[in-house]
């Protein structure tokens, strides 16, 4: 009786894969890679949490404890196994939060390492949602101070951990695709290349430049990748060809009040899955746009 596995026991002979099937596999691969449909915040990895010039070391009444709370409420990631002393206290212990490295131990009032009975430092710290993480630390068992509240220097809430340790949560900065922080006021935002064949223009620069296309959030938009810039665009089924730039404003109305008061012209406001748009001239004829978030 012929065994049915004997012919994986056969020679075999590599063979090109059928076109049409690699051509649709490569789509498929670089459309994942590239995240289509995707929005202007970044998908890239996190930068390495490194030991910096300066790093705050906290005097914690319960190390464990706060290493899961630090985990839940600021998104930390622990490095390494704590060091625990033979009297079972938490000797030392680090986490990762952002790019840079928190260090804990427990109390040893022997040598002055406890916490702050009243007021004392605060660590600032980033945090994507900075009303949830609040919320949060308080059903953790944190003490908040004060509201929630839009500072000078963005969002911002202030909490005392069930540790005794006081934080200033703040709004983390929103990142383009490219992983760099967003412009701010005034900043170039993004670089869009304008065709009326859009098709035509990404067999074209993708021949010329190596740019790859990932699909973006309006008709006949594409992503590019590759350009070098922070955010880039090409745009197809627009009546001039050409390029034009973004510019970040805090106060679009404002903004584009200005652009007339000083002989420009507003020809166009839309409001676009990203924010709000203005398609702009300024008083010599140079075609811009301005982009609230």
């Amino acid at each position: 009786m012929t065994d049915a596995f004997d012919a994986l026991r056969m020679p075999y002979e590599p063979t090109d894969p059928d076109p049409a099937f690699a051509a649709e596999l490569r789509d498929a691969l670089r459309a994942a890679v590239l995240t289509p449909g995707a929005d202007m915040t970044t998908t890239e990895a996190p930068a390495r949490a490194e030991t910096r010039s300066l790093a705050p070391y906290l005097a914690v009444s319960d190390a464990r404890r706060a290493l899961d709370f630090y985990v839940a409420v600021f998104g930390a990631e622990r490095r390494g196994e704590p060091i625990v002393l033979d009297d079972g206290r938490v000797g030392h212990a680090e986490l990762a939060i952002g790019d840079s490295v928190l260090m804990l131990a427990e109390e040893f009032p022997e040598i002055d390492h406890v916490p702050a009975e009243r007021g004392g430092p605060s660590v600032r710290v980033e945090v994507p949602d900075v009303d949830a993480a609040v919320a949060l630390a308080v059903e953790l068992g944190a003490e908040q101070q004060g509201p929630v509240e839009e500072s000078g220097h963005g969002r911002t809430g202030r909490i005392r951990d069930p540790f005794g340790q006081r934080w200033l949560l703040a709004q983390a900065p929103r990142r383009s695709s490219a992983g760099r922080p967003r412009p701010r006021h005034g900043e170039a935002a993004y670089f869009t290349v304008t065709a009326p064949d859009d098709e035509a223009a990404k067999a074209f620069y993708g021949a010329v430049l190596g740019w790859q296309f990932a699909e973006g959030t309006v008709p006949r938009a594409w992503r590019i990748e590759g350009s070098g810039l922070p955010d880039a665009g090409l745009w197809g089924g627009q009546p001039y060809p050409g390029w034009k730039l973004m510019y970040a404003v805090d106060d679009l109305d404002a903004a584009v009040a200005r652009v007339t008061a000083h002989g420009g012209e507003v020809r166009e406001r839309r409001r676009e899955p990203y924010g709000h748009t203005a398609d702009c001239v300024d008083d010599q004829g140079i075609e811009f746009w301005l982009w609230e978030a």
